[in-house]
């Protein structure tokens, strides 16, 4: 009896395995449904019951979400994206952007010093998608092309943890991206000074043109005070 137990969470463990490398490659996305539990069960050669255990240890642990008569989805690309995310659902919007500060700034750093041609490339063409998204108005588009520039810059930096971890940052950054109202209301916030530093290897110019970046986010997002009563004349 024992040593059919340690068989069968053996398998269990192996499927887990296989399910969270997928989902970690992205076959199946954030925000997506995975395959239902006879199509996982004859493609990865084990019994329905052993797909059911794996995935509902994997909805345990956050990265899937199962919906009755719905089917299952994908909720976040590792243990660490999912525990990130939980917290983050419960942070203060300042606090988002603090730890977004210091992300960034340490990323414009590190990209200035290492970057590469193709990483330029990168940085340039998400600049520009960036443009146009603000240039067209569509805040949706926008949002995303925002933090493809900045996860572009975070993958200059060649940081394998810096960029797992911004990846599992990035929902939190989407809201926050999102709240910051006048990106599409008043006026846009300067990217092209990040780039040109990264490209001209100046680490200092480009904290500095990072920091002046957020400097402008975070005060538009900052509450404005009230107004008080107009001075008597």
């Amino acid at each position: 009896m024992t040593l059919r137990t340690a068989r069968r969470s053996s398998l269990v463990d192996q499927v887990i395995d296989q399910l969270r490398s997928e989902i970690a490659a992205g076959v199946w996305p954030v925000g997506g449904k995975i395959p239902p539990e006879p199509v996982l069960s004859e493609s990865l050669g084990v019994g329905r019951n052993t797909v059911r255990e794996a995935v509902r240890a994997l909805t345990h642990t956050g990265l899937l979400d199962s919906r009755q008569g719905d089917g299952t989805y994908v909720r976040a690309t590792s243990e660490l994206s999912s525990a990130v995310r939980r917290r983050l659902e419960t942070a203060e919007l300042i606090e988002i952007l603090e730890v977004r500060r210091g992300l960034e700034v340490e990323a414009a750093r590190l990209a200035a010093a290492r970057r590469t041609a193709a990483d330029v490339a990168a940085i340039d063409a998400a600049l520009a998608e960036r443009n146009a998204a603000w240039a067209a108005g569509d805040r949706a588009v926008f949002i995303e092309a925002d933090l493809a520039f900045h996860t572009a810059v975070v993958d200059a930096t060649h940081n394998q943890v810096l960029a797992d971890l911004y990846r599992d940052f990035s929902a939190a950054l989407r809201a926050s991206i999102s709240a910051a109202g006048t990106l599409l209301e008043d006026e846009d916030v300067a990217h092209g000074p990040i780039a040109a530093a990264i490209e001209a290897g100046d680490a200092l110019a480009a904290t500095s043109a990072t920091h002046a970046c957020l400097d402008q986010i975070l005060a538009s997002t900052a509450p404005k005070p009230a107004r008080g009563p107009a001075p008597a004349t």
